[in-house]
């Protein structure tokens, strides 16, 4: 396409600059009202297309807003600030409470909840001890941690997405490929055309009108109907589908999902929300004052888990009261006195340094789904527990109703592990799934035969 636009726009121009200029030697009508015309319309239609991925372009420039820019090196028995592109493998960095994780690596000394949510799709945060693999662009929880560089750059895991998204930007569809195949026949033909029309007009004594035929020929038969008509579907396609949520990165795809017989959802943010949140409550005590005591306490912690309780007891009307002797237990909990009482709020390990035990038939089931139980214990006695887990989006359970309707099989794919793959696929009525696949496995896998 570009070829046949490229050789009538010069010989247009050149032609036309011919009956300006050398009116002597070259006579007849200028063209440049039709070349402006061209290119103009030429323009328009790669203005489209670049607009209609630009929703891609978008996505790439978030990933790398990901890693952080400094990194806190030892060296020579010092801390020293130093920009994460100065990093090399074996270098050992430290990763405060809060911050991002440099670069890849590994945990040589410190224990701490490392959010990888954005990254891998793993819901809650993990728990990282020593000899632990790390991600660069993960966000470090409420402990330090020594973590022993061993990827940089090109190599690191956030590097290798960013690759796979940029190629996926990159592709292009079928219809764009039968357009250029189309452009390129019309090439040799209009080239043909424009030889035969000059020749015929030469021959017949009349070589000015034959060069502005022979012109004129090449202009009318340039494609600029399939440069504008080919991107304006696709932003059109690309604009319609945002509108539903959708983001098409890879046209091919899209050309090819009215054949589909076979549909793999991606779990976090796609099926479910992406956040974490409380999806259940086992309650020992009146609810609201489960919830006034434990969200007095978490209100002083920045840990994911603190805030989903947190933000929990507001949406049931339970505002938190002030907290005394606030504590974060490091790996355990949190503990605080609320209101004249001892309160600890923290996992299954805490109820054992406490010296309680739980054999609740409802925390038990919440446990073998997969969710994170918390639990909360006041002036010694346990008052209640908490589930969090992802929460499921409602319109998953018409999505995937309405295409096994259609007699289109369902699979989930997640980062998550293997128990919480399989409560969120149980519940939304999906047969099978894929649990714990990174993000740059994904297209692979989805090729494979799912557990």
């Amino acid at each position: 396409m570009m070829a046949l636009i490229g050789t009538a726009i010069s010989v247009a121009f050149f032609y036309s600059a011919g009956t300006v200029f050398l009116p002597a030697v070259t006579s007849g009508k200028d063209f440049f009202w039709e070349l402006a015309t061209l290119i103009d319309v030429m323009l328009l239609g790669h203005w489209i297309e670049a607009r209609s991925v630009l929703g891609a372009s978008r996505a790439l420039e978030e990933l790398v807003k990901i890693m952080p820019t400094i990194a806190h090196l030892f060296r020579d028995g010092e801390i020293v600030d130093v920009p994460v592109s100065q990093l090399k493998a074996n270098d050992v960095v430290l990763v405060r409470p809060g911050e991002k994780v440099p670069s890849d690596g590994e945990v040589t000394d410190g224990e701490s909840f490392v959010n990888e949510a954005l990254l891998t799709g793993e819901s809650k945060p993990v728990n990282k001890k020593v000899d632990a693999k790390v991600i660069g662009g993960a966000i470090n929880g409420e402990g330090a941690l020594n973590v022993m560089i061993t990827r940089t750059g090109e190599e690191t895991y956030v590097a290798q997405v960013i690759r796979l998204v940029g190629q996926a930007q990159e592709s292009k569809s079928r219809t764009q490929d039968l357009a250029n195949r189309a452009a390129a026949l019309l090439f040799y033909v209009a080239l043909v055309a424009g030889l035969t029309t000059y020749i015929v007009w030469f021959g017949l004594g009349q070589a000015d009108f034959a060069l502005e035929r022979a012109v004129t020929v090449l202009v009318i038969a340039c494609p600029h109907a399939l440069g504008l008509a080919i991107p304006l579907v696709v932003a059109l396609s690309t604009s319609i589908t945002a509108k539903s949520g959708i983001l098409i990165r890879d046209r091919r795809a899209f050309e090819m999902v009215k054949d589909m017989d076979a549909v793999v959802f991606d779990k976090t943010g796609t099926l479910t929300i992406g956040k974490f949140g409380v999806t259940d409550v086992v309650s020992y005590i009146p609810e609201n004052e489960l919830l006034e005591l434990s969200s007095g306490v978490e209100l002083n912690s920045e840990h994911i888990i603190a805030t989903a309780i947190v933000e929990y007891a507001r949406k049931n009307g339970v505002t938190a009261p002030n907290v005394s002797e606030f504590r974060a237990i490091p790996g355990l909990g949190t503990y605080g006195k609320v209101k004249g009482k001892e309160v600890y709020v923290g996992s299954l390990s805490l109820l054992g340094d406490l010296g309680i035990k739980t054999q609740n038939s409802e925390i038990a089931a919440l446990q073998e789904q997969g969710k994170t139980v918390v639990f909360t214990v006041v002036d010694g006695k346990l008052a209640g527990a908490f589930g969090l887990s992802d929460m499921i989006r409602q319109e998953s359970f018409e999505a995937v109703r309405e295409l096994k309707r259609n007699n289109v099989k369902v699979y989930m794919l997640t980062g998550d592990s293997e128990t919480v793959a399989r409560s969120v696929s149980k519940e939304l009525g999906i047969g099978d799934f894929f649990a714990q696949v990174l993000p740059d496995q994904k297209a692979d896998k989805s090729e494979t035969s799912p557990r």
